[in-house]
């Protein structure tokens, strides 16, 4: 069989399934042939163009810069939304969309960890109510002081929790501690040591990306940056992952014993088995830069626009 008559089976198969919608089981019986090859030819029809199947949703994913990026940096899954005609609907739509990913990953997990911030609340609030049996959200560091905002840290697990009615736990602490005995000692504590030890066993977590400014909207943190973080040159700061800060290149600027995050300990955090970020400022590109090349995440969501700059930092 030359190429052109193989090209008119793959079109006549991929006819009688797509568009016919005749079972596998007779188009093998209709062709002679077997389900591998049947199965194998309507993959052949895709990859020759033969086929082209559009999905009409309320976003669009840039596959070319999903392809280019994931060739570049080790993280398993990266979705790149499309900018929207509308610029005002873009939170909207990572929202939505990262809500639908985020829950598909929730029913197959058992503990889910949280942080904060707008963009992590802007996906809970997109969430739809559903039963999940056997399900707890946790925090797993300290709280971020941000009680005037709608995106503090407890109200993240309170507002997780309530779109599946089930438990969760919190750590009511703050997130930087700065006299080594107290944190030491807070560890211990029973009104702790519950949420520590639920965190622990996360299957899932999900957190955005922040700068140091970040820490600056912070009156308690931006006074005491140098103590928080002791020896770092603030000046080399890219982000802030899971509250501790890091660089262009994706290495932690602060180590395991000058670590002042009251936090489940960064290597146990860097352990659990899905890691979703979602990030959709253009301005923390150097900071999705910084996160992609350490490895922070196993998933990441973005806009195409810090897709786009992204490319230009490169």
């Amino acid at each position: 069989m030359d190429d052109k008559e193989h090209a008119l089976l793959l079109a006549s198969i991929a006819q009688d399934f797509y568009l016919s919608k005749l079972p596998v089981s007779d188009i093998t019986k209709k062709y002679d042939l077997s389900r591998y090859l049947i199965t194998k030819y309507l993959d052949e029809a895709l990859a020759r163009g033969i086929v082209d199947i559009n999905i009409h949703t309320d976003y669009a994913r840039s596959a070319r810069l999903e392809k280019q990026l994931s060739q570049i940096f080790p993280i398993k899954h990266l979705y790149i939304l499309r900018e929207p005609a509308s610029p005002s609907k873009r939170q909207g739509i990572l929202a939505s969309f990262a809500a639908h990913q985020i829950q598909a990953l929730i029913s197959q997990s058992h503990i889910v960890g949280l942080t904060w911030g707008e963009a992590v609340f802007a996906v809970l609030d997109a969430f739809s109510r559903q039963e999940v049996d056997n399900l707890t959200f946790t925090q797993f560091l300290g709280e971020n002081m941000k009680y005037n905002s709608s995106s503090g840290s407890m109200r993240m697990v309170q507002k997780a929790a309530s779109s599946y009615d089930v438990a969760y736990t919190t750590i009511p602490g703050p997130l930087y501690i700065i006299n080594d005995q107290v944190r030491s000692g807070l560890y211990q504590e029973p009104s702790m040591t519950e949420a520590f030890q639920t965190a622990g066993k996360m299957d899932l977590l999900l957190s955005g990306l922040g700068t140091i400014e970040s820490i600056n909207s912070i009156p308690a943190w931006r006074s005491s940056k140098q103590a928080i973080f002791p020896g770092v040159d603030l000046t080399q700061v890219a982000g802030m992952a899971f509250g501790r800060p890091y660089d262009i290149n994706g290495q932690f600027l602060v180590d395991q014993e000058h670590d002042k995050t009251f936090s489940l300990p960064l290597e146990q955090i860097l352990r659990v088995p899905h890691r979703m970020a979602v990030v959709q400022r253009r301005s923390k590109a150097s900071a999705v830069l910084g996160a992609l090349r350490g490895g922070f995440f196993t998933d990441m969501i973005l806009t195409e626009a810090i897709a786009i700059k992204l490319q230009k930092l490169l």
